[in-house]
């Protein structure tokens, strides 16, 4: 009885065992890497062969890149752990099992740092609202001609939102949009060379990209009101009768940071204070707050009333710019005086020295005629010229050329040069009231 039941058993487990081994030669296994399969240089990654049957060993193949890695042509269990990887890491990698299973599908894996970062920015900026286009440029300091754009999920990892070849040091311009709430986040991009796709530069900066809008509008104020004195002590006020739990804070679109909501006003409203500390030009500028909540940090309110801070000492204008849409009638209205007696001012200036310019030209004219008249009555023989009697003694030569004996009226000119002649030239002076003279 016990040899039947003995070989009853064996007989199961092998033909159990050769089913298996059937269902894995057939089975399509995958392939993941833990923590990302995008690794920065030095760092480690996991590979993950995953198979519905109870497999234990698999082989790991690396099938493209700069090239193979020998070590990984062998029988592992399910987890391969790669590193501290290298440029030679970066490639596509399958995994199969020990049975002569089918590959998986390949899985890159993508090694960072291997060129300098590159920058992002947003255009026309990082807050927008729901339907709206939005621009992210991304930008290398050396030649690439391959982008990525990457999105950081809800788990923290960064998932590939887009690429984009190029040419030359042209950048590459990801358009977003129309956003909905899904689109917002915060955004990275890598360069690359397409013939390396493998190896990307190191990630830029990140940006985050927020949609405004989704709720009810903060109240911005001052302590002390918008007029400081430099070195006093500011600080700023965003409160709110929705009970938000996080406050940020912008001065002309750039972002001073996020506070969370330090309990309530005297009014009953969730507020943050902002301190800037002793005032300084600088700090002279448009602020505006908006609400959030941490469960969504890239959903805001609406903005906030412009607040107008003016730092006494700021070359800063303190008008406010007609172009900006929120400006309210109470913010608009001593602006709207100071800009006004500026203005009165500027021109009672310019009247003032226009007529001063005038005058002092009336009277040049004046003096330039009157020294004209005077000259011009002046008699004949009182003119005297360079110093001298105006009137000219007349001088009457006589030019005796071969013999020829000839008489003209001549007045010299002293200021002309007397050129010696080779001829020789005979001069007699006669008197003017005589007809004849005698030799």
């Amino acid at each position: 009885m016990r040899p039947t039941l003995l070989s009853l058993l064996s007989l199961g487990f092998c033909v159990s065992l050769r089913i298996w081994a059937t269902v894995g030669e057939y089975e399509k296994l995958s392939l993941s890497a833990w923590p990302s399969p995008v690794v920065p240089l030095g760092q480690t990654v996991t590979l993950r062969c995953h198979s519905r049957s109870p497999l234990k060993r698999f082989i790991l193949f690396k099938t493209d890149g700069r090239r193979g890695l020998p070590q990984f042509q062998g029988y592992y269990f399910n987890n391969f752990t790669l590193g501290p990887v290298t440029r030679e890491h970066a490639g596509s990698y399958t995994c199969s099992g020990a049975y002569q299973s089918a590959r998986s599908d390949p899985l890159q894996i993508v090694v960072t740092g291997v060129f300098t970062k590159p920058s992002i920015s947003a255009h026309p900026g990082p807050l927008v609202q729901v339907g709206e286009n939005m621009t992210l440029r991304c930008h290398s300091p050396v030649v690439c001609d391959k982008f990525i754009l990457h999105q950081e999920s809800s788990t923290g990892h960064f998932q590939r939102h887009g690429e984009m070849l190029t040419s030359g040091h042209a950048p590459a311009d990801f358009v977003i949009g129309p956003m909905t709430l899904a689109s917002a986040g915060t955004y990275r991009c890598y360069s690359s060379l397409s013939s390396s796709p493998y190896e990307w530069s190191a990630p830029s900066d990140p940006v985050d990209i927020v949609i405004t809008g989704r709720s009810k509008k903060p109240s911005l104020s001052a302590q002390g009101g918008p007029m400081v004195r430099s070195g006093e002590n500011v600080t700023l006020v965003c409160s709110s009768e929705r009970a938000f739990d996080q406050f940020h804070l912008l001065m002309e679109g750039e972002d001073l940071g996020r506070l969370l909501s330090g309990g309530r006003g005297h009014r009953g409203a969730l507020q943050a204070e902002f301190p800037l500390g002793p005032g300084i030009p600088a700090h002279s500028g448009i602020y505006r707050c908006y609400g959030s909540f941490t469960g969504s940090p890239y959903l805001w309110s609406d903005s906030s009333d412009p607040l107008f801070l003016s730092v006494t000492g700021s070359t800063t204008s303190t008008c406010p710019s007609t172009m900006e849409p929120h400006t309210t009638e109470e913010a608009q209205l001593p602006q709207a005086h100071s800009c006004t007696w500026y203005i009165f001012l500027g021109l009672i200036i310019a009247f003032t020295s226009t007529s001063i310019i005038l005058a002092a030209l009336v009277c040049h004219w004046f003096s330039t005629q009157n020294h004209v008249a005077i000259m011009e009555g002046e008699p004949m023989e009182d003119r005297t010229v360079n110093g001298e009697d105006s009137a000219v003694e007349d001088v009457i030569y006589a030019h005796l050329d071969l013999g020829t004996l000839s008489e003209r009226r001549f007045t010299p000119t002293p200021l002309r040069p007397v050129h010696p002649s080779t001829e020789p030239i005979i001069y007699e002076e006669f008197d003017a009231n005589q007809d004849h003279a005698e030799p």
